[in-house]
């Protein structure tokens, strides 16, 4: 066996998740969100995907290109455990792993083929802009949906169901910016903050606001035990 494998990216992600924070911890809780897949262009030939059309999921094999540089430890402190609790790192879905690999189901809802591009459009997905790809599959529902599963530190979804309040400054915004970017915005919006992205250490502060970055949108928001607020929506450049 080599003791190094070296592997080269075949595409990049465009994502409206412009920074860490704020990103759905796990693929397809943020399902109106939608990306694409550019292949480089020494893979973007139109025999490379044939028959990629016909899935309705694939997988994609990418690098937590941002943890490259900060290392691992055998031990973390999941969000989903309160961020108290250590388990091992391969008991985890951290990105800080001895190799930052990561592997996500994501919706796939078209495939762009021009002269030298090709490009996938896909919903659901987790990944950060920029975010280098290593390989593409097909989801197989016979072998890869398991519902015998189990693991009990996340057996369910744990979504927040307090009701959210746009101010009126937020709501002006968003007619204005829905049109601008034809997305719908405060869905997913809506979607993104039901995730809960707070450090967990900080989840008792009701007082304490956060801001998080979508397309090019910075949305101020604050969470009570009763209530979801987002109070400002700026933007932060023109597209």
């Amino acid at each position: 066996m080599q003791d190094t494998y070296t592997f080269q990216p075949i595409a990049v992600v465009n994502s409206p998740y412009k920074e860490k924070f704020g990103i759905p911890r796990q693929p397809g809780l943020a399902e109106t969100v939608t990306s694409s897949i550019t292949l480089l262009p020494e893979f973007s030939t139109q025999e490379i995907v044939k028959g990629l059309e016909n899935c309705s999921h694939i997988w994609l094999l990418f690098v937590f290109s941002e943890c490259l540089e900060k290392g691992w430890k055998p031990t973390v402190r999941p969000p989903r455990l309160g961020g108290n609790k250590r388990i091992g790192v391969f008991s985890s879905r951290s990105p800080f792993r001895p190799n930052p690999i990561g592997l996500s189901p994501v919706k796939l809802i078209n495939i762009k083929i021009t002269e030298g591009c090709i490009t996938l459009f896909i919903s659901g997905a987790d990944l950060l802009d920029g975010t280098p790809i290593l390989d593409i599959k097909p989801y197989l529902p016979y072998s890869d949906s398991l519902p015998e599963a189990s693991f009990p530190f996340a057996e369910n979804i744990q979504l927040l169901q307090q009701t959210i309040f746009f101010s009126e400054s937020a709501l002006s915004t968003l007619t204005t910016e829905e049109r601008r970017l034809a997305q719908p915005i405060k869905k997913q919006i809506t979607e993104l903050l039901r995730c809960d992205p707070r450090p967990a250490y900080k989840k008792n502060d009701p007082d304490k606001s956060y801001g998080v970055k979508l397309h090019d949108l910075n949305i101020r928001f604050r969470i009570t035990d009763e209530h979801i607020y987002v109070d400002l929506i700026e933007v932060t450049r023109q597209a």
